[in-house]
């Protein structure tokens, strides 16, 4: 149980560090689209939505059990009356919770054991979304993960797909030198952000999980120690019955002894 928590402790903290540099990298992709919207006279347009479209939901759950309820309380989150709704799981363990209350997942992915395959891991539901998105089977997408705070966790749901343009730093008067299109470049970069939107999201349900992990494991760790503790209560009440039955029967032995 302490290699448990000391492994998803050590997970915890690394993908904690790694959210920085993906902050990082996500701010400079957001002022590349910014100055490249700068230099045309054109600017981003939301795209028209279609009535036969849906919002798809991206959700981060559990890899991996003994992390509690985690995987229940962010299906819990999903506020829907639209059983319809396509769903997009991410977690081995949360996908068989979702399928037990008729969740079905349009697809599924498993989380990886360690932050290095995260990359990968945004790598596949981004071309999964575009996917969808190109043959229209959804026109947008919010993502649903858990972030953990001062020992605590929260369900956050943001909206991530169409990419909305005010999250972007004000445009500059630099004019850059461009050797691909524009509109090419934009859409490379937005794909870009978008992947590095991914990331963050699940390196926040990655470390949640881990803590999760460590909390349900302390928590068992406590038990079982109550337990430990009334059953040695237990054993020694038995022994000192045990003890006081044999004295007992030896001064009534020794008593018949003499009155004989």
């Amino acid at each position: 149980m302490n290699a448990m928590k000391g492994i998803a402790a050590s997970r915890a903290q690394v993908a904690r560090t790694q959210m920085q540099a993906v902050d990082s990298y996500a701010a400079t992709i957001a002022t590349a689209i910014s100055s490249a919207i700068g230099t045309t006279s054109t600017s981003v347009k939301k795209t028209t939505k279609n009535s036969h479209c849906e919002r798809g939901l991206l959700v981060f759950c559990a890899e991996q059990g003994f992390a509690g309820a985690f995987s229940e309380r962010v299906l819990d989150s999903i506020v829907t009356t639209d059983t319809t709704q396509p769903l997009f799981i991410i977690g081995t363990r949360g996908c068989s919770i979702a399928a037990a209350r008729g969740l079905v997942a349009r697809w599924s992915h498993a989380m990886p054991a360690r932050t290095l395959g995260i990359p990968k891991l945004a790598d596949d539901i981004t071309k999964a979304i575009y996917h969808e998105m190109a043959l229209g089977n959804i026109d947008g997408l919010d993502v649903l993960f858990t972030t953990w705070t001062a020992g605590r966790s929260a369900v956050i749901q943001q909206a991530i797909l169409p990419i909305d343009p005010t999250a972007f730093p004000p445009e500059t008067d630099h004019r850059f030198l461009i050797q691909i299109p524009i509109d090419t470049l934009i859409s490379d970069l937005s794909t870009d952000y978008f992947h590095a939107i991914v990331c963050k999201a699940a390196l926040h349900a990655f470390s949640a999980e881990n803590e999760a992990r460590m909390a349900a494991m302390s928590a068992a760790g406590s038990q079982i120690e109550q337990e430990l503790e009334a059953f040695q209560a237990t054993l020694r009440r038995v022994r000192q019955e045990t003890i006081t039955a044999e004295i007992i029967e030896l001064g009534t032995g020794f008593a018949t002894v003499n009155g004989h």
